[in-house]
């Protein structure tokens, strides 16, 4: 069984914040990576950290760390998350909204092992995640102002568009939409740079269970992960409202708009796109 390796990230700030609002990281905040071996999923640890400055590791590892750590910069976390991605592997990671699982969207045997892990649907299609918006145009049809598009990406959004040609066919095969994400996490958008292609990205749970918050609660999944990026709680683990996951709406339809899920940002969303760029409810 493979053993996922893991990688604290440390928080520049007091804490995160809520969903959309930027979660405080710092691009010179340091990380724990494992030096010497593998960590052990299986086994949970109750020693705490200590704080060591600004910049220094301000949350203790959930699992006991292997024999030898070393501290490294974010490059290096940014690295080894792309590293595992190329390599074919599953890696979980914090966003704006709640944790993810994200794999290269261009490699369809990783695309396979989404599903496998999540015991998803087949037909219940994966989301696409970019670090900017301009990298869109490239995997979609766009029909909406770009704009519009910066209004409300980066953000706890997803937008549903029609999917190019350049998109790996194998990725939601029996449909010609694709959800894109850019979400408003440091992490994730410098990873979603450092690779090639789109990532696919969907919640680090088992399907039609609850989304998670921290590292702990998808701990069933971590023996199938090749990477764990631990950001620390997302938002408040107490608020059923801080699970909602990101609002998703479809865009595909010139000068209409439909909510597939209300998510977590619906009365901003629903403002920008019928105040300001005048859109209507497909059912209108």
């Amino acid at each position: 069984m493979r053993r996922a390796a893991r990688i604290a990230l440390a928080l520049a700030g007091d804490g995160a914040a809520g969903p959309g609002l930027g979660l405080g990281f710092a691009r010179s905040a340091r990380v724990l990576l494992p030096a010497g071996g593998e960590a052990q999923p299986q086994q949970r640890g109750t020693a705490r950290g200590r704080r060591r400055g600004p910049g220094g590791v301000g949350r203790a590892p959930l699992i006991p760390p292997p024999p030898r750590w070393c501290l490294a910069g974010w490059t290096e976390a940014v690295s080894a998350a792309a590293g595992a991605l190329r390599a074919g592997g599953l890696v979980a990671v914090p966003t704006d909204t709640v944790y993810g699982v994200a794999c290269l969207a261009q490699d369809s045997g990783a695309v396979r092992s989404i599903y496998s892990l999540k015991g998803r649907n087949g037909r219940k299609p994966l989301a696409i995640c970019l670090g900017d918006v301009e990298r869109l145009y490239r995997y979609c049809r766009v029909n909406v102002p770009d704009e519009l598009l910066r209004d409300l990406l980066p953000g706890p959004v997803t937008l549903v568009l029609q999917r190019s040609e350049e998109l790996n066919k194998d990725l939601n095969p029996f449909t010609s939409l694709v959800g894109v994400r850019i979400p408003n996490h440091p992490f994730i958008r410098e990873l979603a740079r450092a690779c090639s292609g789109p990532l696919a990205l969907t919640s680090a749970n088992i399907s039609s269970q609850a989304s998670t918050l921290t590292v702990s609660e998808f701990q069933d999944l971590w023996p199938q992960l090749s990477l764990i990026i631990d950001g620390g709680p997302i938002g408040d683990v107490q608020s059923p409202e801080c699970r909602l996951g990101s609002t998703v709406v479809d865009l595909s339809v010139s000068g209409k708009f439909s909510i597939i899920r209300p998510g977590c940002a619906l009365t901003p969303t629903v403002e920008i796109l019928t105040q300001k760029y005048g859109l209507v409810p497909e059912s209108s």
